[in-house]
């Protein structure tokens, strides 16, 4: 990617919602050999040849869910750490469970390593459909001689809410999950309630964090 911020949603929706030659053509082109993956339910780790691991898990998603609804909502790029955030919601479809849906959101950590020049490329190659994206073929990358950003990892998180979405149908698990989150906040009320003078304490006697410990402050 010559953009990462204006070329990472085409990316993602050849990984998703493209024909299985092109989504594992998307995948030799954008990841490095050893790219890792971490999801909630799978990892790869990061090892020569990692990136084949992460074409199988994402024909696999594609195999259970066929037909994959998908919007990126937001994209920040820190290019001093080279970190990609995307922030995206999708509706995920299990064919053999019927009426089965689980719309979720998360947000996709990418870390990126930056080339002069197009790393080796593999030896696999295949023919791109032009049907599967609205902005060319994959091929345009590998005709760049301007620097290039791959990606080494991909981490994606989703709050429990989200992730309970996946094991429940109608949101049951999530809803009983939400009802355990205002009761957890009932309880920080109640402990910030009866704890006050700890609170006191640190405010008046230690001073915060960077001050002084609460053996420094005992001793005087």
């Amino acid at each position: 990617m010559e953009n990462p911020v204006s070329e990472i949603p085409r990316v993602i929706r050849l990984l998703t919602q493209s024909t299985p030659a092109t989504q594992r053509a998307t995948v030799e082109q954008y990841f490095t050999p050893s790219a890792s993956f971490t999801h909630p339910f799978c990892r790869t780790g990061s090892f020569e040849g990692s990136r084949w691991l992460i074409w199988c898990i994402y024909r696999w998603y594609k195999i259970m869910s066929p037909r994959i609804d998908l919007d990126i909502d937001g994209i920040a790029f820190d290019e001093k750490n080279l970190t990609l955030y995307v922030n995206i919601h999708q509706v995920f479809r299990i064919w053999i469970i019927p009426f089965f849906n689980a719309p979720v959101s998360l947000v996709t950590v990418l870390k990126l390593v930056r080339y002069p020049a197009l790393p080796p490329q593999p030896s696999y190659s295949t023919s791109i459909n032009p049907n599967d994206t609205q902005n060319g073929s994959l091929d345009k990358a590998s005709s760049s001689d301007k620097p290039l950003f791959f990606i080494q990892s991909q981490n994606d998180l989703y709050q429990v809410n989200e992730f309970f979405k996946f094991f429940s149908q109608f949101g049951i698990l999530s809803g009983l999950l939400l009802l355990w989150q205002f009761v957890a906040t009932a309880f920080c009320i109640l402990g910030a309630a009866i704890f006050w003078p700890v609170s006191w304490v640190e405010q008046n006697v230690i001073g915060g964090n960077s001050q002084k410990s609460i053996g420094d402050a005992v001793k005087g």
